[in-house]
């Protein structure tokens, strides 16, 4: 490839990060990042300089996010009220920003050197970081596109979702490397027997058992309400859909009734004491509990809390949100960013607090962990309340994404959560994915889209650890930036012992 890259290299690059896309939910073809990533790295390491390795980078972002991240254009027009040409700007923007990662990969691994290790390692390091920076949007991470029918998930519950990312490049960039470098028979051998032996690994670790029982099987109702975004928060339909979600409280036999993401449109504290007293009774009479998503309003700092709260033979209990999301549900900068939402925007409860409450929740005999919305894309929050829980749950409203893909990619990171931790992940949700997911991380249940439905199910506890539990991302960040110090480190050693060219 010459100095100057060509359109078409640009559109190899831009359909291959396209191709990776079917690795995530809906698709699951698990094989189809690695043959995306294998194209930009044979375009990478053809390529002349460190700019063309930038700009094909960031072209192939552009395919990925692009696709990946379309419906972010439907939660700010359609159901934020911004006008269709400036939610289109706005969701360019994000997926530029977004493209820069996979740009900035290839632009290190020119500077650093090609090596088999160099790009696979330098691709998890860019995982990890869009986990945190700017409060973190790790959405689809390269493992993901794993779960749950690849054999590399059986690293997951070792090294976590940014490892197996690690896995994934690496695959790709063996293939690259045979295919650029080495052309005869004995390489190419080598190189399928290491792709094999990576695969065999995962298999393998796949079937052990990180955990084990805890406690007897209950049964498990998760209300899906269906309740329309356009209408959610009308105080002409609170009453209505409070009636809704209390009647299908009180048909379940459930002993554990979870309620979606601020399921019930009022603040807690003006909830009609009748209605608690009625959902305590029923989750008293089935010797469980139910929990409620409501938002909390604490009188004495003016804040108020994306919260679930459990009602029933336990006592009142409360966990609140404490990753929020930037510009849903907190404003960034306000003095700077406030305009917007004035001015272009009509989200409900934009302006919340963090809350600090890590501790399990006890229902229903279990020790339950909860979630709210996207706070499960965060596997080292999740762990957080960990081996202490015995239960995942995560509670969400993606009704914000109207008829996309958006909420099954979300559930597909519920299920690597089950994988890491060894837990079963219950998700009630407003519209979908409503589902019941195994310690396996394999839908055991899954209730229909856009209806209004009870998924029941019999669930079991687990207690113990896996390796990801204690090691949480500590193991999969001195790995990564161990052996990227080592690689730098040797290149200028070979650097400083050439010798000098003569004139």
């Amino acid at each position: 490839m010459s100095n100057h890259v060509t359109l078409r290299f640009h559109l190899f690059a831009f359909l291959a990060g396209l191709l990776t896309v079917f690795g995530f939910a809906p698709y699951e073809i698990f094989v189809a990042p690695i043959v995306g990533l294998t194209i930009l790295f044979y375009l990478w390491h053809g390529s002349a300089t460190v700019k063309n390795n930038f700009k094909l980078g960031f072209s192939f972002g552009l395919g990925l996010y692009g696709f990946g991240i379309y419906w972010i254009y439907i939660s700010l027009h359609e159901f934020g009220g911004m006008p269709w040409w400036f939610a289109g700007f706005c969701t360019f923007c994000l997926c530029a920003f977004m493209a820069l990662f996979p740009a900035l990969v290839g632009y290190f691994s020119k500077r650093i050197g090609w090596t088999l290790w160099t790009v696979p390692l330098l691709w998890g390091v860019s995982d990890w970081v869009r986990s945190w920076i700017f409060t973190g949007f790790p959405w689809l991470t390269l493992g993901y596109s794993q779960v749950p029918s690849s054999p590399l998930v059986g690293f997951m519950p070792m090294i976590g979702v940014y490892g197996v990312s690690i896995i994934v490049a690496l695959i790709a960039s063996l293939i690259a490397y045979g295919i650029t470098q080495h052309t005869h028979l004995r390489w190419r051998l080598k190189v399928a027997a290491a792709i094999s032996m990576i695969i065999i690994s995962g298999q393998l670790l796949s079937f052990v058992e990180w955990t084990t029982p805890f406690g007897e099987p209950l049964k498990v109702a998760l209300l899906q309400g269906n309740v329309s975004q356009t209408i959610k928060w009308s105080p002409d339909v609170a009453s209505s859909t409070i009636n809704q979600y209390l009647q299908m409280v009180e048909q379940s036999d459930a002993q554990l009734i979870v309620l979606p993401e601020t399921a019930l449109p009022v603040i807690a504290q003006q909830l009609d004491k009748t209605v608690i007293q009625r959902i305590t009774q029923h989750a008293q009479q089935q010797q469980g509990d139910a929990l409620v998503g409501l938002v909390q309003y604490d009188a004495e700092n003016q804040s108020y809390f994306n919260s679930a709260l459990s009602f029933g033979s336990a006592p009142v209990q409360a966990y609140s949100k404490s990753h929020l999301v930037p510009f849903g549900e907190f404003i960034p900068l306000k003095a700077i960013f406030g305009w917007i939402y004035q001015d272009w925007l009509n989200i409900p409860l934009s302006d919340l607090s963090r809350g600090q409450n890590h501790t399990p929740m006890q229902l229903a005999g279990q020790q339950v962990a909860v979630n709210i919305c996207y706070e499960d894309v965060f596997g080292e929050e999740i762990i957080r309340p960990l081996p202490a829980a015995t239960l995942l749950v995560n509670m969400s409203n993606d009704a914000w994404y109207g008829k996309s893909f958006a909420a099954v990619q979300h559930m597909q990171f519920s299920q690597a959560r089950a994988i890491e931790t060894g837990r079963m992940m219950l998700r009630s949700t407003n519209t979908g994915a409503t589902a019941i997911i195994n310690q396996h991380g394999i839908v055991q249940s899954h209730a229909p889209h856009d209806a209004q439905i009870t998924l029941t199910g019999m669930v079991q506890g687990y207690q113990g650890s896996t390796p990801y539990i204690w090691w949480g991302n500590r193991l999969f960040i001195v790995f990564s930036f161990g052996f990227l110090a080592w690689f730098m480190l040797k290149k200028y050693q070979h650097k400083g012992t050439e010798s000098p060219k003569k004139a």
